[in-house]
């Protein structure tokens, strides 16, 4: 309930701040290409006159995404959570540590393509990316750093007043600025150059394992992990408990309808992103694959479209053939996003 509340407030103050604020003598920074790729979908987030990319403002972004002094106690930053070489996600971990030793509720998930994303988090409790950030920072087993707090000690960094006067000609850095500015370094990172999208686009071949894989996930998986982008971002109970220790979505709505359902993640780079599922109990590729072969848990809010598929050794090792092919080594080796 705190962070609900903490996010509300987050959001009042950037409507009221922004329904004051004028960009128009903001400095003519050089603006960043938001390429959206050929075969990709138009995104939900859209750049526009009040969150104009420019090298200044994801260079910012960028900066206090890997700063420690965003949490209370200077001990964690954004990366503590979402590493680069595990495409942004928090590998070999159930669960992540935050200040204190504390430790989050669920999965840290990877973060990439997130201008797709119309929700945020496990339980979709955020709906926008320019709020995105205001639940770990403010999270108390996270970064545990109200907003207000950490405004005053960025305003207190000369370097810092110097950096957000530069991206968006302010003398004092507000939350709407804190915010823009670590939306353009999340929204930039876009993952489209696995071998994969090489196949889609004739530039490279599958062999004959990743073809039946590429078929056998066509055929069971794709209605909710759709191409290109690898989820339809809906909500899911995907069979894995019989009894909800974590409500799931029904946290947010309060329906019924929506218990033990969560977010369906991108299935991109989901060779580097283990542990699996919202509470990271599955460690392995091949253990959900088992799960949706013989493991499924029939409950009254299963997504209907599952059922225990039976698959053979050999349609299992073809499709963990198919799932590597996702991955995307350019993307996590690309120096515009790591540690500047």
């Amino acid at each position: 309930m705190k962070n609900v509340v903490q996010i509300l407030l987050a959001c009042l103050v950037i409507s009221l701040v922004a329904c004051q604020k004028r960009f128009d003598n903001a400095p003519q920074n050089r603006i960043i290409d938001f390429e959206v790729p050929s075969d990709f979908p138009t995104p939900v987030y859209q750049f526009q006159t009040n969150n104009s990319l420019s090298v200044k403002g994801f260079e910012l972004g960028r900066k206090m995404f890997y700063d420690k002094r965003l949490s209370i106690d200077n001990s964690v930053s954004c990366a503590s959570c979402h590493f680069q070489h595990a495409a942004f996600s928090d590998p070999g971990k159930a669960l992540s540590s935050g200040v204190n030793g504390a430790q989050g509720r669920r999965n840290s998930p990877p973060l990439f393509n997130l201008a797709w994303h119309p929700h945020f988090n496990w339980d979709g409790g955020v709906n926008h990316i320019e709020i995105f950030s205001v639940a770990p920072i403010t999270d108390e087993n996270e970064m545990n750093m109200p907003l207000n707090d950490l405004l005053d000690r960025l305003n207190g960094i000369a370097s810092y007043q110097k950096l957000f006067k530069e991206a968006f000609d302010v003398d004092e850095i507000t939350s709407l600025e804190l915010l823009y500015a670590l939306t353009q370094f999340m929204a930039v990172k876009i993952s489209d150059q696995s071998l994969y999208d090489e196949y889609r686009r004739g530039q490279s071949k599958f062999n004959a394992q990743q073809k039946e894989g590429l078929n056998l996930f066509n055929q069971h998986c794709a209605s909710c992990h759709t191409p290109p982008l690898f989820s339809n971002f809906g909500f899911a109970n995907n069979g894995i408990d019989s009894v909800f220790n974590d409500e799931g979505r029904k946290e947010i709505t309060h329906r019924e309808s929506d218990l033990g359902k969560f977010k369906i993640p991108s299935l991109r780079n989901v060779e580097l992103t283990w542990p699996y599922m919202h509470d990271g109990r599955m460690q392995t590729l091949e253990d959900v694959i088992n799960h949706y072969s013989e493991g499924i848990i029939y409950t009254e809010t299963l997504a209907p479209e599952l059922k225990n598929l039976h698959l053979s050794l050999e349609e299992k090792k073809a499709l963990l053939a198919f799932l590597k092919t996702l991955t995307d080594h350019e993307f996590i080796n690309n120096p515009l996003f790591s540690e500047p």
